[in-house]
């Protein structure tokens, strides 16, 4: 079984990513930027495998705390999914500054740099994977192909953030060929990040992600996929 670190695992997605692959007999840190409730998401997940890591992918400091807290606990790490993001909420384009984008860009895209950066050399001693968790709002071909529904939202810092996650995806992957790089899709998922107004469960949007972290060196590389299949970049 696999050790596992997901960022943003307090809820939605990361929560039930941590959730299933504790089903899945993996041992899981979960990654809390806030204590309290990373306590309270252990202590929900009710499995002794469940182990709580304070982690702020904003904070260089709290970043490289939590890998030293992993090799201390555990020697290694097999997994790190890159779980944590925020939306940015809805500014006008009028409105929009470039501290706003600072600010979404911190979290979803500075963030997985941080952590991947941190965890780096606990990855490479198990020839370890990144599952970066993007959005199909990240994707080129979908925002741009009008027999998609990604195509008639618009919006400008979540959707950039991911497209430049997905960038870093591809240019890991080549970087580290012997490691394991790839962005998913969960699809259009029902949590607090869309006010619940999502199509699928939250089970349904983790499936895809729990599949990549588990799925060891048949996952591939350099790939962008979401739970019917490749998704164009």
């Amino acid at each position: 079984m696999a050790i596992i670190l997901v960022t943003g695992a307090c809820r939605g997605l990361g929560y039930e990513t941590a959730r299933q692959l504790l089903a899945a007999g993996h041992t899981v840190y979960v990654g809390a930027r806030d204590p309290q409730r990373g306590r309270a998401a252990v202590a929900s997940l009710a499995s002794p495998q469940a182990h709580l890591v304070a982690l702020d992918v904003t904070s260089d400091e709290s970043v490289a705390a939590a890998a030293a807290l992993v090799r201390r606990e555990e020697g290694r790490l097999d997994v790190l999914v890159n779980s944590a993001g925020i939306s940015g909420g809805f500014v006008p384009a009028e409105q929009l500054t470039a501290a706003h984008m600072q600010s979404v860009f911190d979290v979803n895209v500075f963030g997985a740099v941080r952590t991947i950066t941190a965890f780096l050399p606990l990855l490479r001693e198990t020839a370890g994977a990144v599952v970066n968790v993007s959005s199909g709002m990240g994707s080129l071909g979908l925002t741009t192909d009008p027999d998609r529904p990604e195509s008639t939202l618009a919006s400008v810092p979540y959707p950039s953030s991911k497209a430049a996650l997905n960038m870093l995806t591809t240019q890991y992957a080549k970087l580290f060929p012997e490691l394991r790089f790839n962005a998913v899709d969960p699809g259009y998922t029902a949590t607090d990040f869309n006010r619940r107004r999502g199509t699928q469960t939250v089970a349904e949007g983790a499936e895809i992600i729990v599949r990549l972290a588990a799925a060891g060196r048949k996952a591939g590389t350099g790939a962008f996929v979401s739970r019917s299949g490749p998704v164009p970049w």
